[in-house]
Formats: C-alpha cells, structure tokens, sequence
C-alpha cells in the first residue's frame, strides 16, 4: 500500500477534507445530483477553498445522450460538491455512471504537484479521532481550530485515473485523513458504471485505525485542477446509496 505523506497541509487538508456542510439541512439520503433545475439541488451544496482566491470548479445540470447528468468543469480550479447525511447513516454501496470527456493532464496522485482529478466521489466517515494517530489528531484539531465547519477524520474517495492500475490505493500527499482508490477511467466520451462496498472499502483503506466501520456524515464530489494548472471536463449520473 502507497502511504503517501503522513501528514496534514493545513492550507490544502481542510477544502480536501470537504468542509462547509455543518450548516445545512441534512438528509435521510441522497438526493439526486441532477434535478430538474440548473443546478443541484439542496442539501447539496458547494464548497470551496477557504481562504484562498482560486477559482472555482464550475458544477452544473445538463441534459446529455437524453438524461439529466451533473457536469463538472475545472480550469485551473478547485472545488467540491457536498451533501451531509443524517446521523447514523450506516455505509452500504454507493454507485454511479461518470464520463471523463477530457481528462486532467499530467495528473499524479501521488505528488502534490499532481493531485488532480477530473472527478472524485468520496465518502466522509466519522472515525473517532481516539483512533486517529496522535501526530494527526494535534494537526486535525490545530486545523479545526482555523475552520468553522468540522473536517472529517476519514475520506474515502474513488478516482478515475489512468496512471495508476485500477484497484490502486493511494493517501493524499496532503493528508492521510484522505485515501482514494483508483477506479475504472475510460476513454473519453464513454460512460463507465461504478459500485463499491463502503463498508469492505473503508476497512481496507483505514483498517490500519479501525477494526469497524463508523457511520457516514456527507457523499462528496469533487473535481480539481489547480495544482496541474489544467482544464478538465467530466459527467456524473445516477449517484446513489443503498444502505447496508
């Protein structure tokens, strides 16, 4: 397993972390991404880099081979979709249909001058922090303290890659609150089908901390290309989980 850096960059681990839900009304389950309007509706909602003037990654609804799909455009950019869940909310299989139609040039998950993706969907877990190393506890709590909403002590999210076989499991360079797996990436314009056990994926990837799998607080969706200074172009549809 790649370990990436274990530490917290408490510029870049907070927005990675997807802050900015704490305020929003939560619920049940997920709503669709891709509503009727041009936008997606509450309780998802954006959140971006606070702090910090970077552009934003553009999200939107449009209609494309005949279905409402969200469109994710990021030019240089950064930025995540988020939707809280209520609490308790217990892992069990999130699924979707992406579509990279241009993908994210020289991306490198494993540097931090590529961490970039043309689209992530991720997971936020509530692991206490008594089982998150003591080193990383200090630096999340010291990263709290600079951020009104809470960051989540474990992100599980899924990226398409085409560097990196697929299966890969990867800790952010930023931080090792953050673990990916490298999903299917297919050639650009072509729809690919995804669905994961969140309950299997969580202890795989965390299973170093903990021996169960905590409850959810948020689905998050993401796409960036700041750090490479590119622009990619990705779609998501059928966003959905089923409990466990």
């Amino acid at each position: 397993m790649n370990r990436g850096v274990m530490n917290l960059d408490m510029g870049r681990a907070a927005p990675l972390l997807g802050a900015l839900w704490a305020t929003v009304a939560v619920a049940a389950d997920l709503v669709p991404v891709a509503g009727d309007s041009a936008r997606p509706p509450p309780p998802w909602h954006f959140a971006g880099m606070p702090f910090k003037a970077k552009p934003a990654t553009q999200f939107s609804v449009v209609v494309l081979d005949g279905a409402r799909v969200l469109r994710l455009d990021a030019d240089r950019s950064f930025g995540n979709l988020v939707h809280p869940l209520a609490v308790g909310t217990q892992a069990g299989v999130l699924a979707w249909r992406s579509r990279i139609e241009r993908p994210t040039v020289d991306a490198d998950l494993t540097s931090r001058g590529g961490e970039d993706s043309a689209l992530r969907v991720c997971a936020t877990f509530e692991l206490p922090l008594a089982r998150v190393p003591f080193f990383e506890r200090q630096l999340l709590r010291l990263a709290q303290a600079h951020n009104d909403e809470p960051l989540p002590s474990a992100m599980l999210c899924y990226v398409a890659d085409s560097a990196l076989p697929v299966g890969t499991l990867v800790v952010s360079p930023y931080t090792s609150r953050m673990r990916s797996i490298v999903v299917t990436h297919p050639a650009p314009g072509q729809w690919s089908t995804e669905r994961h056990d969140l309950g299997a994926d969580f202890l795989r990837a965390f299973g170093d901390e903990s021996a169960t799998v905590p409850s959810l607080t948020a689905v998050v969706v993401g796409a960036d290309a700041d750090n490479t200074g590119s622009h990619s172009l990705a779609y998501l549809a059928a966003l959905h989980h089923t409990p466990p």
